[in-house]
């Protein structure tokens, strides 16, 4: 058995060549041939007709010398035989001919980053196909450029051939993969409104640095930085730098290959803002006004294409509900150097009358395509509208259950119309996932969770999860149709139970129940849920107050806890009522969410009351989106009905409201008893305010610091009679910390500190300095 590489058979192939023309020419010339018979010699798989036809000869045919030698470098390129002879034999014209051998397996060798499986789907010879060694070239070239986009320039791939037996080989790929290519230095040249470190955090291609085992992006890929141009351009441009480019992006190699070192060469250009801004009508009987009321265009402001862009989209879209077809917003821009200002006009023009012929999909093995179809607004016969196609496309890629997801638009049968291809590659959208989990207040944690985003392909979440800390464990099952009836409508059922073992009290409880709840749109940001929800709780082990034989000492817990104890059955209606900017995002630098809640006990059960929470908040992004700021209010009430009294499990505890507490740390808390139960509150608020920001280390790390203000409050009580009948003090009582955070993205999950102070607090609060959380999945 015999390995012969590609270079061998090119030495044979070269003399096979050389030899029959040198044989045609021996005969003279000048001297014409003509055959009676044609003999094929050689072929097994080939039928002798093909070989006749490939070669071009004919029986009685006069030829020429170099009509042969043009025979056999026809048969020679067509790719089929490993070696070609034309010999004439008097009147009989003799073809040899070797064919290709087939190709009984085909195997990888030395390979670790990238694994048979990916290997297989990239080169293009298959088992029990003719080899081709061109093809065989061309797949270790392709397998090479798959290592150099994972960064892995130095990789080499060779070919071989072993010979088998009855005209087999195995075609074996060796591979030496080399190590990752990085890249030691980003720079730039040019820039003067930005510095490099900047610059650097804009790009998705990172610098190599103490974490390079776990940073992936600090390898050198030409098509990631292609992306990186388009990011740069992006960043400049949204900050009114509409004149930028990226005048050529210099990569060089190191003498070893291990590294590299890119420079960008930009221009910057002016930095633009906005000059007179006006909104036309050029359609006849369409107004301008209402078009002219979406404008978010205003004069002096920097320029932004984001900005001109949502302004189009909210135009559009009062177009859509005016019932105005084949209406475009024309973005008109007059620009004036020597002040730096861009005019603009919005006219409103009537576009073509182009209509959707019809809407194609193809890739979805797995969903089903109406899951699909119902992100687009538009349906077969409506005019085309082509931002809708696009804000189509992005709700298709938004739904995560492809890796690839493509819209495009292409004539239809008539000029007047077109045909949007939908073409998709599905990905897996189900995980099993097991976990840990750190935090200060209830130490280690483990879960395990199944999870699956697009159930049986209709886009249906399914999830069942099981989690253990210290003193709590608990069983969650969700379910969720995001189209029920094939409308917008989101469907959900959970159902969950769960125990605390004196969980940061002296009490445990158990709880199972389910919900189920129906959501609908009521307006662009707007969304409502009704509910339904029933829930069997216990509160037990309250320890009674009495001495203890150890010490002598009292030790027991609050009486009003103590009479707390017990079942009850809790049956509610309820609504939700939230309001999110994020669901449009018309404006990509801030956001606003508030969120109202009610839920009304008493359909039966044992508990009668009211339960209201209020959430509103803002994030934003200032000092061109190097810091994020976060604000938040909440609030919430439990008001009971018919004379009955909440319970411990019915009240607010505060906790994760204001932090530099411990859970349960602060709110009404019965200090006559021995054990100073905290008891929570039928009330409570809480406001805070953080900023996040970088601390100058490269973004690749994904290390930033924050610093965070909170305030609130727990208080109010239906029975306020404690140990020995003291009253216990339930009043609104101000509680404040501050502190910094440090977030770090490791590679093992998201960890952040809190390093907090207490600026107003109660002498009986407990108070946490220092907290960690720390979670992961693998």
């Amino acid at each position: 058995m015999s390995r012969r590489t590609f270079g061998r058979g090119a030495a044979a192939l070269v003399s096979a060549l050389a030899l029959a023309p040198a044989l045609v020419a021996a005969t003279g010339p000048a001297m014409a041939f003509t055959f009676s018979s044609v003999q094929i010699e050689g072929s097994e798989r080939i039928e002798p007709a093909t070989i006749l036809s490939t070669a071009g000869v004919q029986r009685g045919e006069d030829l020429s010398a170099g009509d042969l030698n043009d025979a056999q470098q026809r048969l020679q390129q067509s790719g089929l035989f490993e070696t070609v002879e034309v010999i004439p034999q008097g009147s009989t014209l003799v073809i040899r001919v070797s064919e290709f051998p087939t190709i009984r397996v085909i195997s990888f060798e030395g390979n670790r980053r990238l694994n048979d499986e990916r290997l297989g789907e990239i080169v293009s010879s298959r088992a029990n196909r003719v080899l081709s060694p061109a093809q065989a070239e061309q797949d270790a070239q392709l397998i090479a450029a798959a290592y150099a986009a994972d960064g892995r320039l130095a990789a080499r791939v060779d070919p071989r051939v072993i010979r088998r037996g009855q005209n087999q080989v195995d075609l074996v790929f060796e591979i030496r993969e080399g190590d990752l290519t990085e890249i030691e230095r980003i720079g730039f040249t040019g820039n003067r409104a930005f510095s490099d470190r900047q610059l650097r955090n804009v790009l998705q291609t990172k610098q190599a640095g103490i974490l390079r085992q776990f940073i992936q992006r600090d390898t050198y890929s030409p098509d990631r930085i292609q992306l990186d141009q388009q990011l740069l351009t992006d960043y400049y441009r949204s900050r009114g730098f509409a004149d930028f480019r990226v005048e050529a992006v210099a990569p060089e190699i190191t003498r070893e290959r291990d590294a590299f070192f890119v420079i960008y060469n930009i221009y910057e250009g002016p930095r633009y803002t906005f000059g007179q801004v006006n909104t036309v009508s050029e359609i006849p009987g369409v107004d301008a006004a209402p078009f002219a009321a979406q404008n978010r265009v205003r004069p002096g402001e920097v320029y932004s294409p984001q900005t001109v862009e949502n302004t189009i989209q909210r135009m559009e879209t009062v177009a859509i509900q005016q019932g105005l077809d084949f209406v475009a917003v024309e973005p008109r821009v007059v620009k004036n150097e020597r002040n730096q200002t861009l005019g603009l006009t919005f006219a409103l023009v009537r576009g073509p009358r182009i209509f959707v012929e019809r809407i194609d999909i193809e890739g979805n093995t797995t969903t089903l395509d109406q899951v699909i179809r119902r992100q687009f607004r538009t349906v077969e016969g409506d005019p085309f509208n082509p931002r809708e196609i696009r804000n189509a496309a992005e709700r298709v890629r938004a739904l995560g259950y492809f890796a690839d997801a493509q819209v495009e638009s292409r004539p239809g049968t008539t000029p007047q119309e077109v045909i949007v291809d939908v073409n998709v590659e599905e990905q897996p959208t189900g995980s099993l996932s097991f976990g840990a989990s750190y935090a200060g207040a209830t130490g280690v944690g483990f879960n395990v969770a199944l999870q699956e985003r697009n159930f049986l392909g209709r886009g249906q979440e399914l999830g069942l999860s099981l989690s253990t800390t210290k003193g709590s464990q608990s069983f969650n099952f969700n379910f969720v149709e995001p189209a029920f009836l094939d409308r917008d409508l989101r469907a959900r059922f959970s159902a969950w139970y769960q125990t605390t073992d004196r969980l940061n009290s002296n009490y445990n409880t158990e709880s199972a129940g389910f919900l189920t709840g129906l959501e609908f749109p009521v307006s662009q940001n707007g969304r409502i849920e009704l509910r339904y929800r029933l829930e069997q709780e216990e509160l037990t082990d309250v320890d009674p107050v009495e001495v203890d034989p150890e010490t002598g000492e009292l030790d027991g817990s609050s009486p009003i806890l103590y009479f707390e104890q017990g079942e009850r059955l809790s049956s509610a209606l309820g609504y939700t009522y939230s309001h999110d900017t994020r669901r449009t995002g018309l404006d990509p630098l801030t956001s606003y969410k508030l969120s109202l809640s009610q839920d009304f006990a008493g359909l039966g059960g044992d508990v009668k009351s009211v339960t209201t929470t209020l959430l509103a908040g803002v994030e934003s992004t200032a000092w061109r989106r190097n810091v994020t700021m976060l604000a938040e209010v909440e609030g919430g009430a439990v008001n009971m009905l018919d004379d009955d009294s909440s319970r411990i499990t019915d009240r607010f505890s505060g906790n994760g409201k204001v932090r530099g507490f411990k859970p349960n740390g602060y709110g009404p808390r019965d200090l006559a008893a021995p054990n100073e139960d905290a008891l929570g509150g039928n009330f409570y608020w809480a406001a805070r305010a953080e900023a996040r920001f970088p601390l100058g280390l490269p973004e690749e790390y994904g290390i930033n610091g924050g610093l965070f203000a909170d305030a609130g409050s727990v208080w109010g009580l239906d029975e306020t009679t404690g140990h020995d009948g003291v009253e216990v003090d339930d009043s609104m009582q101000v509680r404040a910390a501050v502190g910094v955070s440090l977030f770090w993205t490791t590679p093992v999950g998201p960890l952040r500190f809190n390093l907090a102070k207490a600026l107003q607090s109660e002498e009986y609060d407990e108070e946490q300095s220092f907290d960690l959380t720390l979670s992961t999945q693998f």
